[in-house]
């Protein structure tokens, strides 16, 4: 059975730096890209990138070029999402996926909530 697992809900203050993983079940990880969403309060998805776990190939929306890092840990089957320099506008639940041959398949999401 595929599943992205995701870790738990953090609250950071603003400037801070916020990480979540996403951990890969039930198929070979590196044959899929991972994609990174979220959704703020009242907003619709925003796609923030995609890593290539097979050779850690990246692509950033524009709004997360500066601030985003994308990581992917072959010998754990686990994608990283890093955001550094936190704004109280990224409060959000940031959710990993993948469209694998069998279906579409999303983590359960990550609260991150930038607070003073």
């Amino acid at each position: 059975e595929v599943q992205l697992v995701q870790s738990g809900a953090e609250l950071r203050n603003p400037g801070a730096s916020a990480k979540v993983s996403c951990k890969a079940l039930g198929y070979i990880f590196t044959s899929y890209y991972i994609d990174w969403v979220r959704q703020a309060p009242g907003q619709g998805l925003e796609w923030m990138g995609r890593i290539d776990p097979e050779n850690n190939g990246t692509k950033y929306a524009r709004n997360f070029q500066d601030r985003g890092t994308f990581a992917a840990d072959t010998s754990t089957n686990t994608a990283y999402v890093e955001l550094t320099g936190l704004r109280i506008e990224d409060t959000a639940v940031y959710c990993c996926a993948s469209r694998n041959k069998s279906g579409d398949y999303w983590g359960q999401g990550t609260q991150i909530t930038v607070s003073v």
